[in-house]
């Protein structure tokens, strides 16, 4: 059975953001990448059987305000730090996707107190000299959709589901958004490679084999910068390794947890 989630508004630093809330126990606090986090995806469902689980919309993005302090992914990452001391959270497992895992880094270089662990898939936050990535910004909508993907009957389906005026508008907003906090440098911040070390938790990175976006050379590089890092990639998938394989992945992250120190 599906664990049911609520919906609320919390004001931190005079931002209102959305955040959903469901299940019970440990805490996971999923941070979303540069699609925002309209809806509760399966995945998150599924690990709201054994985990409270917190999604936050970032500021920026879907129903959370637009502040005017929000120039880059530090002033996120102290957000955040500043959202977890609200929420009273402790011990919680970190789960970032993409810009959402870049986002995760950049808190826990910071303040780790509040952490138990971190699952990064795809995560954008370096450079690797050699290794292009894919520009998001400059493809269009189809291409960014199906990029996403490597099974293209996935991407055949959302195309043809056409989003509401308000889905759009929120589409638009994340983009900008994400254009805020990736656009020079692209998806990166050129300091963080220098303070990864500091990550001294359990650290599991889950990449997709055929990453269009960021291509799959970039976990190994990101692997060797973390000292506790755990890496698996995923066969025959593109960025969304928790959207296009969620039971693989899933079960990729229940391995990784039961490792962790009780």
């Amino acid at each position: 059975m599906a664990a049911a989630f609520t919906h609320e508004v919390i004001e931190i630093s005079g931002c209102k953001v959305t955040l959903k809330r469901g299940g019970a126990g440990p805490t996971l606090l999923y941070l979303h990448g540069a699609g925002g986090a309209g809806i509760v995806d399966p995945f998150l469902q599924d690990l709201a059987n054994d985990y409270q689980v917190l999604i936050p919309e970032h500021p920026g993005f879907g129903g959370s305000d637009e502040p005017a302090w929000l120039d880059n992914m530090h002033d996120m990452a102290y957000f955040y730090l500043d959202l977890m001391e609200k929420l009273e959270v402790r011990g919680a497992h970190l789960v970032g996707a993409s810009l959402g895992g870049w986002l995760a880094m950049e808190i826990a270089i910071r303040d780790a107190s509040r952490i138990r662990a971190m699952t990064l898939m795809g995560p954008s936050g370096i450079h690797v000299q050699g290794l292009k990535k894919g520009d998001l910004f400059m493809w269009s909508p189809e291409e960014r959709l199906r990029n996403l993907f490597f099974d293209q009957a996935i991407a055949e389906r959302l195309l043809a589901m056409k989003p509401t005026p308000e889905m759009q508008d929120a589409l638009l907003k994340n983009a900008y958004t994400t254009a805020r906090l990736g656009w020079e440098p692209r998806l990166y911040d050129p300091h963080l490679y220098k303070w990864l070390h500091r990550l001294k938790m359990p650290v599991q990175i889950i990449w997709g084999e055929n990453d269009r976006i960021l291509p799959a050379g970039y976990a190994p590089e990101l692997a060797k910068m973390i000292a506790a890092a755990r890496l698996s990639i995923v066969a025959q998938c593109g960025h969304l390794p928790q959207a296009e394989k969620p039971q693989e992945f899933l079960r990729l992250f229940r391995e990784f947890a039961a490792t962790l120190p009780r």
